[in-house]
């Protein structure tokens, strides 16, 4: 779903650049009352792991593969405001080191893969948590119905855009059925991987979990050797099975899985075009691609340069992507959740008589 350089021309470019402005703006600010000592220190690690998982190109079609985008992932764990950062620090390290989204084409990669993503994911998933019974099961099952429906929905993004500001002459319909329908596909492999994710997360800390914040798990008696719900009885907090364990294990654990995906795993993700790259050579949507500006950046198409062998050129380069992301992700969070403390601070008062 990167778009690159030329498919977008630049008067609605600039346009998603403001748009995609202000929503950062925006999120930085929700960002304060999301992040707290639970969620700020793994909000870089989340973007990391997007990072690492977005290398994973996964077969869908004859010739086609799809990669997670991760807006739904960010905005289940650590909330849709740091949600929406997240991603948008994995797509500005993705154009500047590995000319992988044109730079002049951010703002559109912004919307279209953190924003869209993020904003649909999260609403289909707190209306979902809602109405389904307040287990851990439930957040599992509405984190794969929401990240099913998002990937489709920024396809549908896409073509809105492509539809005002595309530089080819193609029928618009004729995108949309393409970019739709291969993106349906897609999300289910980001659906799974959403699910497998929070899942996860849920069943050893679900306090960690955005999304799981206000699970409760109501009082049960033992009659007869059967388990009843206790009738009028209040609610309690569903058990924190590894409430011993500390952040920095599960910090720890998400940082070696991220750097084995990326230094490893990601060898043997599939060569074939993703949902976009397919649809714009098989439509004709590419006829005025520009070469992307970081063309010869040492880490391009995520391999080193001058490094021969691909295993290691890929791996070596997965694992500075991985390193680069959540140093980066980790200082822009770190820096938000002090401008919260500062904001909280006591405020000095005067009393006068």
């Amino acid at each position: 779903m990167h778009v690159p350089d030329g498919f977008i021309n630049a008067p609605t470019s600039a346009v998603t650049g403001v748009v995609a402005a202000g929503a950062i703006a925006v999120s930085l600010r929700g960002a304060r009352r999301e992040l707290d000592e639970r969620t700020a220190p793994l909000a870089g690690l989340v973007a990391a792991f997007i990072f690492a998982v977005q290398m994973l190109n996964f077969p869908v079609a004859a010739g086609t593969s799809g990669h997670l985008l991760g807006g739904a992932l960010a905005a289940i764990l650590v909330g849709p405001c740091t949600g929406v950062l997240c991603v948008s620090v994995v797509l500005l390290m993705q154009g500047i080191l590995f000319a992988d989204g044109g730079l002049t084409a951010l703002g559109v990669n912004i919307t279209d893969m953190a924003i869209v993503t993020t904003v649909v994911a999260y609403a289909l998933f707190r209306g979902l948590v809602k109405v389904l019974p307040r287990t851990r099961r439930s957040v599992t099952v509405a984190s794969f119905v929401a990240a099913l429906v998002s990937v489709p929905a920024a396809a549908l993004a896409f073509t809105l855009l492509y539809w005002i500001g595309g530089t080819t002459d193609v029928a618009i319909g004729k995108v949309a059925t393409a970019m739709i329908g291969v993106h349906v596909l897609i999300g289910i492999g980001e659906a799974v991987i959403t699910a497998l994710t929070v899942g996860a997360v849920v069943a050893v800390r679900p306090d960690l979990v955005y999304g799981a914040r206000g699970l409760r798990q109501r009082l049960r008696l033992r009659v007869n050797g059967e388990l009843v719900d206790a009738n009028g009885a209040a609610p309690s907090p569903a058990p924190a099975p590894a409430a011993a364990r500390s952040h920095r294990a599960v910090w720890l654990t998400g940082l070696v899985a991220s750097l084995v995906l990326a230094g490893f795993v990601s060898f043997y993700a599939s060569a074939d075009p993703d949902g976009l790259e397919k649809v714009a050579s098989d439509k004709g949507i590419d006829k005025k691609a520009e070469e992307h500006a970081s063309a010869d950046s040492p880490l391009a198409d995520y391999g080193v340069k001058d490094v021969a062998d691909a295993r290691i050129s890929g791996g070596l380069a997965g694992v500075i992507g991985v390193g680069v992301t959540v140093v980066a992700g980790s200082a822009v969070f770190w820096a938000v959740r002090r401008r919260r403390g500062d904001d909280a601070s006591p405020a000095r008062t005067e009393t006068t008589v």
